[in-house]
């Protein structure tokens, strides 16, 4: 089947105009001439086609299409493997921008309308914020604020203090709040320390990230000074891995069971009784829950927890609480213990 030049401007969207010049150029001269002298073009004049106007899709003058065409002897696959990765390319783009821009939508609806200063810090923002963490990861982001919003300002506060009085940075003073700040930022960031350093990394190095109540970049080294102690101490008894398996920190209840079992020290309740063997039953429980039932990682955390001052100093549990929970799971454990191994 051949067609005349009009027929082809019209079924590829060009202009007669466009392909009359691409013949004067010698990019694509037709198979064949009609009786009339009619330009004719066949299934390879409409292959070669396909071609240019792909390579001036990816953005080649057409001085340079020529030479692409003669030097390639297989060139069309090659050229529609290029489209392809370049439309794959566009579609990305385009599907990360209309993610931001239903991010934007969504940051903007849940406030009072903005005005043009507002509009325009939202959008310095999420354009840094693009630069480091890709659309999936910003929508997380900002959905995880809303649970750890408010108990930020009171431990930038609690740190800021210790700051301002002199607290050195690898003082045990600082460890709580340490494992707190730890804590807060696994919470936000899903346990992914990936994206921890990606955000650690963004906040001291784009001003745009450091809103007007965040905490300083003096702060946020200082308390990251600490972090980097404690997680010292912990590597030294843990696996890098063993950090991707640990669970959130379920300190509320540890807290809660803390205290009842301080109220029970003090009423002289023995370690093997039953109000103090059911609360040492829910502590195991929560933790092998936090080390995901894995009992190597768990026993690598006590092990760093019982020889670690600057993990102690962040525990939930004083000292004389921790001996007297340690006491009640060693008692535990040997009523669980099978009948010829407990001696019985």
């Amino acid at each position: 089947m051949l067609l005349k030049v009009g027929e082809l401007a019209r079924h590829t969207g060009l202009t007669v105009r466009t392909l009359h010049h691409y013949d004067a150029i010698g990019l694509l001269a037709p198979s064949a001439r009609s009786e009339a002298g009619y330009r004719l073009y066949n299934a390879a004049d409409i292959a070669r086609l396909h071609a240019i106007q792909a390579l001036r899709l990816l953005g080649l003058p057409l001085a340079e299409i020529g030479a692409v065409l003669r030097t390639e002897s297989d060139a069309l696959p090659s050229i529609l493997r290029r489209q392809m990765a370049s439309l794959d390319q566009q579609i990305a783009q385009a599907t990360a921008l209309r993610e931001r821009l239903g991010l934007l939508e969504q940051r903007l609806a849940e406030g009072t309308p903005p005005d043009m200063k507002d509009w325009l810090a939202t959008l310095e923002q999420m354009t840094t914020y693009g630069r480091y963490f890709s659309p999936a990861e910003i929508r997380s982001l900002m959905a995880n604020w809303k649970t750890v919003a408010d108990r930020w300002p009171p431990l930038v506060a609690e740190v800021a203090a210790l700051m301002a009085r002199g607290v050195p940075a690898d003082s045990l003073e600082l460890q709580p709040l340490a494992a707190r700040w730890m804590t807060l930022m696994g919470q936000w960031m899903d346990g992914n320390h990936d994206l921890v350093a990606r955000w650690g990394e963004m906040y001291r190095r784009e001003p745009v990230a450091r809103r007007d109540e965040g905490p300083s970049t003096e702060l946020v080294d200082y308390i990251g000074e600490a972090i980097g102690i404690r997680m010292a101490a912990l590597l030294r008894h843990m696996r890098t891995a063993d950090f991707a398996r640990l669970g959130p920190p379920p300190e509320d209840e540890w807290r809660r069971l803390a205290a009842e079992l301080a109220a029970l020290q003090a009423r002289g309740a023995p370690p093997e009784g039953d109000a103090v063997q059911a609360i040492a039953r829910e502590w195991a429980r929560l933790f092998d829950a936090f080390t995901d039932h894995d009992p190597g990682i768990a026993a690598r955390l006590m092990q760093a927890m019982a020889a670690e001052p600057v993990l102690q100093a962040a525990a939930v549990a004083t000292p004389a609480v921790r001996e007297y929970l340690v006491r009640a799971m060693a008692a535990l454990r040997l009523k669980n213990l099978p009948p010829a191994a407990s001696g019985a």
